[in-house]
């Protein structure tokens, strides 16, 4: 067997598992530190060879106990091939071939993905700074941003794009995040529902006015510390925006101390057409 067959058979296998559950604080901390939007890595071996192999794309945020965590969406696509075997089907890059995994590195939608980053540091309020990370820095953790490919509904690809920002003032340092999903995703309407599904979590949750629309606003987490607060919002086209914040970045920093924007600021961010990806 040559490499590409294993890494093929290995592809296979991993398309039908489910990813493990979040790594314990001591084991992730380091991971948290060196990875934002990376690929999980899965090693194997076969025979007397061990192999590494980037499994594809399960995009995920460090949070401040350096847990992993994946966006809002779907689990991973699979269709199967001519001869009977389920294997990944990722959409075709700007290349022409096929995407390795779930994330974009190049097209339009990286591009999308990079816009979500610019977008998010400009709403950084007055008092607070938007640190970045060291020229060449390769794993960066200050601003990170992801468009990955979620499902294909319909004939069409449905994308969610990530963006993570460090948010900072005086010795504390703290985030704010947004994830946007295309139309065509599942998320619910209703404002409470809807943000109650960011990430999974749970907490007490207000609807928020802003002008003529109604938001989502998770104000207190039940027993969920990966965030602060987050507001929730689908555009009548479907496209659904999520903008959270929190007073801390990770456990190697002082934290905030306090939240950069208010509950009807928070809200009215995710209405903001600037997150209104299309």
């Amino acid at each position: 067997m040559n490499e590409e067959q294993l890494r093929e058979g290995l592809r296979s296998e991993m398309a039908g598992i489910t990813p493990p559950p979040p790594l314990s604080t001591g084991a992730a901390l380091g991971a948290a530190r060196r990875t934002q939007f990376r690929r999980r890595a899965v090693w194997a071996s076969l025979g007397s060879a061990a192999v590494v192999l980037a499994v594809a794309g399960f995009a995920a945020v460090s949070t401040p106990d350096g847990r992993l965590y994946q966006p809002a969406g779907n689990g991973p696509l699979a269709s199967p091939d001519a001869s009977g075997d389920t294997k990944q089907a990722w959409p075709t890059g700007p290349d022409g071939r096929p995407q390795e995994d779930r994330t974009a590195r190049a097209g339009s939608k990286y591009e999308q993905g990079i816009h979500l980053l610019r977008e998010a540091v400009s709403i950084v309020p007055a008092g607070f700074t938007a640190p970045e990370d060291p020229p060449g820095q390769s794993d960066p953790t200050l601003r990170t941003q992801q468009a990955q490919f979620e499902n294909k509904v319909n004939g069409v690809d449905v994308w969610s794009y990530l963006t993570s920002v460090a948010v900072a003032q005086g010795k504390g340092t703290g985030r704010v995040i947004v994830e946007v999903h295309d139309a065509g995703n599942p998320l619910p309407t209703e404002p409470c529902a809807l943000a109650q599904k960011f990430w999974g979590m749970r907490g007490e949750c207000q609807v928020e006015t802003v002008g003529a629309t109604r938001v989502g606003v998770v104000v207190r987490p039940s027993d969920d510390d990966r965030l602060d607060q987050w507001s929730a919002y689908r555009h009548p086209d479907g496209v659904v925006v999520f903008v959270a914040q929190s007073v801390r970045l990770d456990e190697s920093r002082p934290a905030l101390t306090k939240l950069p924007f208010s509950v009807p600021q928070l809200a009215a961010l995710a209405v903001d057409e600037r997150f209104h990806l299309k």
